[in-house]
């Protein structure tokens, strides 16, 4: 796998290079609220990302949130979004990221989260330790947490449920010490690094978890479908990851439970 870590971590320096000028900057501000810039660094980042990959791994397919699948039945197959946050992105908050997954007929094997205004990189890499790299320092491990009552629970928004997803994340919402907003990929980095203990999300795509498993999976968590299975591209985008696996069973229990 050293050749495809060296590879990904190339295409996050690249989306680096094209995302970190815009951040916070005049053209971003003057936008008020308007998504182009965001975008085009979206766009920019992901044909950047496209290039790096048919030099070097021509036979692997390619799977962007901007432009696409190509060759999705390959053996080996890239997914990219190169900004996940983009509201976090527009509004200057540093929550947002670059996420690369590199699946082997469909199933993660490596995923790496870029925080590229803050240097903070995650690596994960299956059955390997997940590698954090931060001028903060830390280390990825995801913390003991045995019940939902002392756990942390993050989610990006409220909104993304659809009506018959809502009662069940509202028992595990109920049944967790607290809920925090707003995490995008970043939560994921940081329940990697034993910060927050369940995220629970829907209507994800395969660009917005599949880089995140090897992250937190190395780092001692699961991630799996509400029903506790693995994701896989044909999963309903309904997305559970936990720090302890000793969670898992509860949480499944409170967003299967009946009524």
């Amino acid at each position: 796998m050293d050749a495809f870590v060296a590879v990904a971590e190339a295409a996050a320096e690249l989306a680096g290079q094209v995302i970190r000028p815009l951040f916070r900057s005049g053209l971003l501000v003057e936008a008020k609220g308007d998504a182009s810039p965001v975008t085009e660094a979206d766009r920019a980042a992901e044909r950047a990302i496209r290039a790096l990959l048919a030099e070097r791994l021509p036979q692997h397919g390619v799977w962007g949130e901007e432009y696409g699948p190509d060759r999705a039945d390959a053996e080996y197959l890239w997914v990219l979004d190169p900004i996940d946050g983009t509201r976090a992105f527009v509004t200057g908050r540093p929550l947002f990221g670059t996420l690369i997954a590199l699946l082997h007929r469909g199933r993660p094997v490596l995923g790496l989260i870029d925080q590229p205004v803050t240097g903070e990189r995650w690596l994960g890499l299956t059955g390997h330790p997940t590698r954090f790299r931060s001028p903060f320092g830390g280390v990825a491990r995801c913390r003991p947490c045995a019940t939902l009552a002392e756990a942390e629970l993050s989610c990006t928004s409220p909104d993304m449920f659809e009506p018959a997803d809502r009662p069940g994340f509202e028992r595990l919402r109920a049944a967790a010490r607290r809920v925090t907003w707003g995490g995008d990929c970043y939560a994921y980095g940081l329940a990697a690094l034993g910060l927050v203990d369940v995220i629970c999300e829907s209507t994800m795509k395969p660009w917005d978890w599949a880089a995140v498993v090897p992250v937190v999976e190395g780092a001692g968590g699961r991630v799996t479908d509400w029903t506790g299975q693995p994701l896989t591209l044909a999963s309903r985008g309904q997305v559970l990851a936990v720090g302890d696996p000793r969670l898992l069973p509860a949480a499944v229990a409170q967003l299967q439970a009946p009524g």
